[in-house]
């Protein structure tokens, strides 16, 4: 299932959702025209066993690796999904908070992933988490709005508006699922890491909903029908 958009109308212009997406456009571009692709992405992405909190400069990669990724089909559809999602989030968080709240969803992401393999040698790079953290803050806030989908059934594709909360829904089991199991199974070669995706999502359904408990009126406001 892809997403196109989404029913809200934001009344306030998404400034940290283009810009972001120009970031990563500009710095995938920065990757694919590297002398070496491969020394960039190991000197900017997040490599669990490598984390050290007394060294500043092992932290770093917690933010640089978000801007980081591994093909066209990977930056393609995180920025989708920021794109949907995002503009709604940014409108409910303000101008200021946005940024930070992106940001520290990657962050929160990436520690998650440290947390389950804390001595993985693999490198981790991606907008995932980050995004993640906007699915989840939006399955808080909008969970009820319809998203115009791409649904491929085996041979037969169509359009259908899916409420957000089961698509999130859907989205957050398949990422928990495929989670654990690449740990039971003890899968260490590479490829995409759904834990941080988890870990993402949680931080931003839960920051969410402690952020608004007592605002959904003031917030609802922010969004044009």
């Amino acid at each position: 299932m892809i997403p196109l958009r989404d029913e809200n109308r934001v009344s306030t212009f998404p400034f940290w959702v283009i810009a972001i997406l120009i970031a990563n456009i500009y710095v995938f571009y920065l990757e694919l025209t590297a002398p070496s692709t491969e020394a960039f992405i190991l000197q900017y992405a997040f490599v669990p066993g490598n984390l050290n909190l007394a060294n500043l400069d092992s932290l770093l990669p917690l933010i640089t690796s978000q801007f980081l990724h591994g093909g066209f089909i990977h930056i393609i559809s995180n920025m989708i999904f920021l794109w949907v999602f995002g503009d709604n989030v940014e409108a409910a968080l303000g101008f200021l908070l946005f940024p930070f709240f992106y940001l520290l969803g990657g962050v929160v992401a990436a520690l998650t992933q440290f947390v389950f393999t804390p001595g993985e040698s693999i490198p981790m790079l991606g907008a995932s988490g980050a995004v993640a953290g906007i699915l989840g803050a939006y399955f808080a806030l909008f969970p009820s709005a319809k998203v115009k989908t791409l649904v491929f059934i085996f041979f037969f594709i169509t359009i259908i508006n899916i409420p957000a909360y089961i698509l999130l829904f859907y989205w957050f089991i398949t990422q928990l699922f495929s989670g654990f199991l690449s740990i039971s199974l003890n899968t260490s070669g590479g490829g995409i890491a759904f834990l941080p995706h988890v870990g993402g999502f949680l931080f931003g359904w839960i920051s969410a909903l402690v952020l608004f408990s007592r605002k959904k009126a003031q917030l609802l406001k922010k969004i044009e029908d």
